[in-house]
């Protein structure tokens, strides 16, 4: 069974910087596309980057040129790195494949920018 385990948010000041992690279990994490999706309070998810195997990527408006999507198939891992922080991306961050997202998601984790 995939299991998707996000890490590595926490609370930071408006124009500070995160890096977040997505550890995927499972041999298909190699052959498929994956995406950083997040969901503000009282919004509905969204998807903020996408990264391919081969490592195109793509991202939101509301986060281009701020944040970077990246990927290590040898690991396993994929990473979002938060530059420029602002308050309206205060939300909790998933990872999951795209554009067909497991069913079941990992836990998130929560990042908050607030002076």
């Amino acid at each position: 069974q995939v299991q998707l385990v996000e890490s590595g948010g926490g609370l930071v000041h408006p124009g500070g910087s995160l890096r977040l992690s997505c550890a995927v279990s499972g041999s298909i994490f190699n052959i498929n596309t994956m995406g950083w999706y997040r969901q503000a309070p009282g919004k509905e998810r969204e998807l903020v980057a996408r990264i391919s195997r081969s490592g195109s990527t793509n991202y939101a408006d509301s986060v281009k040129g701020r944040f970077t999507i990246s990927r290590d198939n040898a690991k396993n891992t994929v990473y979002l790195q938060m530059n420029s922080l602002k308050p309206e991306d205060t939300a909790v961050y998933y990872c999951n494949f795209y554009p067909y997202p497991l069913d079941a998601w990992g836990q998130g984790t929560l990042v908050t920018v607030s002076s």
